[in-house]
């Protein structure tokens, strides 16, 4: 037996729906079940559904305890989304996710579900690692659509917060191996100039000189092997822009594979730029809280499809 006592913001509510939603694991069927049987009574006497309640009324349930345990509410989407995901690490803190070209990170305006996060929270949440009142995981950092590799999802609130200060102050490094068209000369440098966004197209342009609205990027490269007119080639991010690596390497007459969008030759083999972030390391200058653990190591995708083949010609 178990005895509520009706509150102020109770008055006049009926009893069906004031039993609906404070006893949740009753449904429709078992409350008008329990109240022709005289098993939930009001103020010792019998109850109807649409009886209206009144401040201080008592309701009696003379039912199981198993009925008012807590009810855990599912998120039905994550609970049936049928995930994909390629794990690169993982800890209780943190997620890196191998997200496949062609995978929107975040939600736009034409694909609401099926993106990497959902593909996240999906594969935590079956885990038993997400309750629906706790703290939600977040990718922390994203990459182009039809780009490749590696993406952090913070799982819990105090890892998103350090993580997105690490990104901000440049101590989480990030690599990508790619394909140009042509030979690199020199092999090895360092890529400088301004990021403009080019109003109503989904590119941008590359200044070598300040400009209003421009921001500054810097890009280091490294040819590693060069074969059949094309070179492997390592980009580190100084700065995180744009379509930063695309655009800067178009600019010097070398775009990627694929990437029509920055001047490449079409290649029915390739239908958008081969480009991978491929190697993600903590290089953590101040403290890193929780994830101090983390400081020094560099975390690494499996493969990198059109990579294969390239790193037996590697440059000397």
């Amino acid at each position: 037996m178990k005895s509520f006592t009706v509150l102020k913001e109770d008055d006049g509510r009926r009893v069906d729906r004031w039993i609906k939603s404070h006893v949740p694991a009753l449904n429709n069927a078992l409350i008008q079940k329990f109240l022709r049987l005289k098993k939930i009574k009001r103020n010792g006497k019998s109850a109807h559904a649409d009886d209206r309640l009144q401040t201080g009324d008592e309701l009696t349930f003379y039912i199981e305890d198993e009925f008012f345990a807590p009810v855990e509410k599912k998120d039905r989407l994550l609970d049936k989304f049928r995930y994909n995901v390629s794990v690169v690490y993982e800890d209780e803190n943190i997620l890196l996710l191998d997200k496949r070209p062609g995978l929107l990170c975040h939600p736009d305006e034409n694909e609401k579900v099926n993106t990497l996060l959902t593909h996240a929270r999906a594969y935590l949440y079956q885990k038993g690692e997400i309750q629906e009142s706790g703290f939600q995981p977040v990718l922390v950092n994203r990459i182009d659509r039809f780009t490749g590799g590696i993406v952090i999802c913070a799982k819990t609130e105090e890892a998103m917060h350090i993580l997105s200060d690490k990104i901000r102050t440049h101590e989480i490094e990030k690599a990508y191996l790619c394909l140009t068209e042509g030979r690199l000369t020199p092999p090895e440098g360092i890529l400088k100039g301004f990021i403009v966004k080019t109003q109503g197209k989904s590119r941008v342009r590359v200044s070598k000189t300040s400009v209003p609205g421009g921001q500054y990027a810097e890009t280091k490269y490294k040819a590693l092997s060069f074969d059949k007119g094309k070179s492997l080639v390592e980009c580190v991010l100084v700065t995180g822009r744009t379509h930063q690596i695309r655009a800067q390497l178009a600019d010097i007459g070398h775009p990627l594979w694929g990437d029509t969008a920055y001047g490449a030759k079409p290649d029915n083999d390739r239908h958008y730029q081969a480009l991978y972030s491929y190697k993600i390391t903590f290089l953590f200058e101040s403290d890193a809280g929780a994830l101090s653990y983390l400081n020094g190591k560099s975390m690494f995708v499996k493969n990198v499809p059109f990579a294969e083949g390239f790193l037996k010609n590697r440059i000397k």
